[in-house]
């Protein structure tokens, strides 16, 4: 026993080292297998292609005056470009007003012609009959999507225009029920009892989602562009601005291209992409100025999610820049479904309007594995509060239905540059269940305010990394 003893005590120095060197070993491959699949991921993202067909929305009506609703005329374009096998749909040049939501067919591109703009109607009641989509991660039957497809194959929205949700602090902004966006007392919001909360409690209560009707007189926001149940998309080049909700929202949908788009809306909660329990994603070559996080992946909320169960995986957000936001690339809050794969590199994020850079959030209610995501070349200017946060008590919900801590593991973190940030690191993960398998490499983070905090982070590993010009290890 004593010499047992003896040897343990003497070679612990070795022994903690050969521990150190493997772990480090184990987490550089894991990240250099991370990557491969990306390689393997690019090839299998393929946007859809269009018969070499045109149907220009003024051969069927449409005015370009600004005034005269131009949606039958649209409609009438879409049928036609359908029944002929697909093809290109052409908004010209002009301002076109639209008295309510756009639905897509299969093999139907929406093409934007340079200096095309279709401004959308304000008034909810354009946006009726309800159809099925999801409100913050709950399916539900609502307001129309200013853009929506279900159940389509081989879609697009192309071109140089610019898509106009009209939305302000006098339409749709003031549903929030916050001041800023235009609310005065006394007037409803989609927080009083028979609007969100009533949504989240048929949820709870598995209420079947044909029986949850909302729309007029619930005050809860539709997105601006939702493909539901789709396969095939493409979103190319186009400039979205003022929308009422999520810019770009599509849901338990495969093999989607975003490329090339410009969001400008500072609303409420008008986030800029949110895949939502999607796979095979490519977000590239974007510009992100909006209200609430740049990108956010989510899988569904609580109970629901769950219900659904249906990951968001193999995610790719490259050559993006971030400017005004919650956050640049962010994973959550809405995990019920679960989140893997998630690859971001060479993207730019710079804003003192921007809250944080990479952002994993989620909380004890939403459950949900999330694992394996992958950021590097990141160059960062300044952001507002941390350039790596972790968050696992994200709102702080609470109640008998939050027994459901999220797994969180493996995140790769990889020469990010910051120059300005209130934190460089956050990371709180639940007591219950800690943050785990977290390595942060190669990093330089100047003009950082405050000390990193750490809380409930198992396998944090940092190496080779910078604060301030000081050198951070964590083995």
């Amino acid at each position: 026993m004593k010499r047992n003893k003896m040897f343990s005590i003497k070679y612990l120095p070795v022994a903690l080292s050969f521990f150190v060197l493997a772990a480090g070993c184990t987490a550089q491959k894991a990240a250099e297998k991370g990557w491969k699949d990306y390689t393997e991921l690019v090839k299998k993202i393929v946007p859809p292609t269009f018969a070499n067909h045109d149907f220009s929305i003024m051969d069927y009506g449409a005015k370009k005056d600004g005034t005269t609703d131009c949606l039958p005329a649209i409609k009438s374009a879409i049928a036609a470009c359908n029944k002929a096998d697909g093809g290109r749909v052409i908004v010209p040049a002009g301002n076109f007003f639209v008295k309510g939501p756009i639905h897509l067919l299969s093999n139907v591109n929406l093409h934007l012609d340079d200096n095309a703009v279709l401004k959308f109607s304000t008034n909810d009641e354009d946006y009726l009959p309800v159809v099925l989509t999801r409100f913050e991660g709950v399916e539900l039957m609502n307001y129309s999507p200013l853009i929506y497809a279900y159940g389509q194959t081989n879609i697009a929205v192309t071109g140089k225009g610019t898509l106009d949700g009209q939305a302000n602090n006098d339409h749709w902004w003031n549903w929030v029920g916050k001041k800023s966006f235009g609310w005065k007392e006394g007037e409803p919001t989609q927080h009083d009892p028979e609007n969100e909360p009533k949504l989240m409690k048929m949820a709870a209560q598995n209420v079947p989602v044909k029986d949850r009707i909302f729309g007029k007189g619930h005050y809860m926001r539709p997105t601006m562009i939702e493909f539901y149940n789709c396969k095939n998309i493409l979103i190319e080049g186009v400039t979205i601005t003022n929308t009422p909700f999520w810019i770009i929202h599509p849901t338990l949908s495969q093999n989607i291209t975003v490329d090339g788009v410009t969001t400008n809306s500072l609303g409420p909660n008008t986030d800029g992409c949110d895949p939502e329990s999607c796979s095979d994603v490519m977000i590239k070559n974007c510009s992100f100025t909006d209200g609430d996080d740049c990108i956010a992946i989510k899988s569904g909320r609580d109970a629901d999610g769950r219900r659904v169960n249906v990951p968001s995986k193999n995610i790719i957000v490259q050559d993006c820049q971030m400017k005004d936001g919650h956050g640049g690339v962010v994973i959550g809050s809405e995990t019920s479904g679960g989140v893997e794969n998630v690859y971001a590199q060479n993207d730019v994020m710079n804003s003192p309007h921007l809250e944080r850079a990479i952002r994993i959030k989620s909380n004890a209610c939403r459950g949900g594995v999330l694992e394996n995501f992958y950021f590097r070349n990141i160059k960062v200017g300044q952001v507002h509060e941390a350039v790596v946060k972790i968050n696992m008590h994200y709102a702080n919900e609470k109640g008998p239905d939050c027994n459901y801590p999220p797994t969180l593991s493996g995140v790769y973190v990889n020469n990010v540059k910051s120059e300005k940030s209130e934190y460089a690191i956050y990371i709180e993960g639940l007591e219950a269940k800690p943050a785990t398998n977290i390595h942060i490499e190669n990093c330089t983070f100047a003009n950082v305010e405050k000390e990193n905090f750490i809380k409930d982070a198992k396998d944090l590993h940092i190496k080779n990394t910078t604060v301030n010009g000081k050198k951070v290890d964590i083995k």
